[in-house]
């Protein structure tokens, strides 16, 4: 498999962030030269999403994750991707093997936290974003969206109760499911 190469790639990182407007021809332009490169279908993954173009931010952002399992956060964008789409049981499914990450991964905690966030517990979805927040040294753009999302879940706890760890309480009518469907207001970002 032929990879773009490290110059190349600062290149159109560079590129990229010149301009939003040529940013997806750029990297269609790389693909047309290593069609096998997972990082550039999650560039176009990312950049189509943030267009809101979900049939082909999808199938990119899951050509990433085919062609190397272990790009962890392709596989993490991903799931939050379909999540976001409504598609739960799938993203906990692409999320499944970042449940194997060593303890102290960022992305295992967003993704626990997560996992919690969407079965409305949000004390342990919050506690583990924290945890995943003070983990991430590498990321920074990543952080602010937890930070966003961690923002809403906090206040709707103060807008209409909680529910815990074991489940108590109600969650007035928020849902987690609303509050990523809907609620969210982060814009889109590049990881």
């Amino acid at each position: 498999m032929e990879l773009c190469g490290d110059e190349d790639m600062a290149a159109l990182v560079r590129q990229m962030q010149a301009s939003d407007t040529e940013d997806l021809a750029a990297v269609d332009a790389a693909l047309k030269r290593f069609p096998q490169d997972p990082r550039l279908h999650f560039m176009r993954g990312s950049i189509l999403a943030g267009r809101k173009e979900p049939r082909e931010a999808h199938a990119a952002l899951a050509r990433a994750v085919e062609l190397a399992p272990d790009f962890a956060i392709a596989r993490y964008q991903l799931g939050f991707f379909e999540l976001t789409s409504g598609e739960v049981d799938r993203a906990l499914s692409s999320w499944g093997p970042l449940l194997r990450l060593p303890e102290d991964a960022y992305l295992r905690k967003f993704v626990e936290g997560l996992t919690h966030l969407v079965r409305d517990e949000f004390e342990p979805a919050l506690a583990r974003m924290r945890e995943g927040i003070a983990l991430n040294r590498e990321n920074e753009p990543l952080n602010g969206d937890i930070r966003l999302l961690m923002a809403e879940c906090e206040r709707a706890m103060k807008a209409g109760g909680t529910q815990g760890e074991e489940g108590e309480g109600e969650a007035s009518d928020l849902s987690a499911t609303s509050l990523l469907l809907g609620q969210f207001p982060g814009g889109p970002t590049r990881h």
